[in-house]
């Protein structure tokens, strides 16, 4: 899910750079730049960029956390605090990046450059949720990050990126409730099957896994013995996605199972 986030990030990135392209200072191209050795700032920040640009983003971010350390009360410790953040995020160093981000709005929690911490720190989740059969807690994390940023600033660049996020990582967890409940279902548990379906249609319900929710539903609820409950869900994937293959298979279902029941309903 990176390369989703990677050129808006970039382009920030480039932006916060930019202001200290006239730094006095050498460049410190040594071996031993991430070791603690006493330097200016304009040759340690100066080092850290040359180290970014040259993609070797852990060591970027090391030195980055080198200007904050060494010289804190300057003025570019501030911006070196998001720059370490930014480079950690490149190296997928996402706890140490996150880390970073959360100081930076700790110290300067009204600074202009808050909404892209936030911004990163909602990446740093986003870009670490794994597949629906694993734990989602990640993913929730990715989610309350993006709801925090949209309710913080929703008017920033970065508002409209988090909200097209927040309907993937909506997706997401869907998919892992219909992952759980067909596990249910293959045990005959059709009662905590039901629960997850439910859950889907009520919560998620503007995601891709609602037709076939309504139409696991279905089954779900005449093997429970309960038709007119299936017939409701039967009717409301009929009314709402008419031509899908959910569909098909719901109408085929409760002709079979229930024949007495009038078609139209259905």
């Amino acid at each position: 899910m990176r390369s989703l986030f990677r050129p808006a990030a970039l382009l920030v990135a480039v932006a916060l750079l930019a202001p200290l392209a006239g730094c006095a200072g050498g460049s410190g191209k040594k071996k031993g730049d991430t070791r603690y050795v006493a330097r200016d700032v304009n040759t340690l920040y100066n080092a850290a960029r040359d180290r970014l640009d040259r993609r070797q983003y852990r060591d970027a971010g090391a030195l980055f956390e080198e200007v904050e350390r060494q010289h804190p009360y300057s003025e570019w410790a501030r911006r070196a605090q998001l720059m370490a953040a930014f480079s950690f995020y490149m190296g997928r160093q996402y706890p140490e990046s996150i880390s970073s981000a959360q100081r930076f709005l700790s110290i300067h929690p009204g600074n202009r450059d808050a909404p892209y911490a936030l911004y990163l720190i909602a990446v740093d989740y986003y870009e670490q949720i794994v597949d629906v059969t694993r734990d989602q807690k990640i993913t929730q994390q990715a989610m309350d990050a993006m709801g925090e940023l949209i309710r913080r600033y929703p008017q920033s660049r970065y508002a409209a990126d988090a909200r097209v996020k927040i309907d993937l990582i909506r997706d997401h967890l869907a998919g892992k409730e219909m992952e759980i409940g067909r596990f249910y279902e293959r045990r005959r548990d059709w009662i905590a099957a039901v629960i997850r379906f439910r859950k889907v249609t009520e919560d998620y319900d503007t995601t891709t896994h609602v037709p076939e929710a309504l139409m696991r539903l279905t089954e779900s609820y005449l093997a429970l013995g309960m038709p007119e409950e299936a017939q409701k869900s039967a009717a409301v994937l009929g009314s709402n996605y008419p031509g899908s293959d959910w569909y098909q298979k719901a109408f085929a279902l409760m002709q079979k199972k229930t024949p007495r029941l009038p078609d139209a309903k259905v």
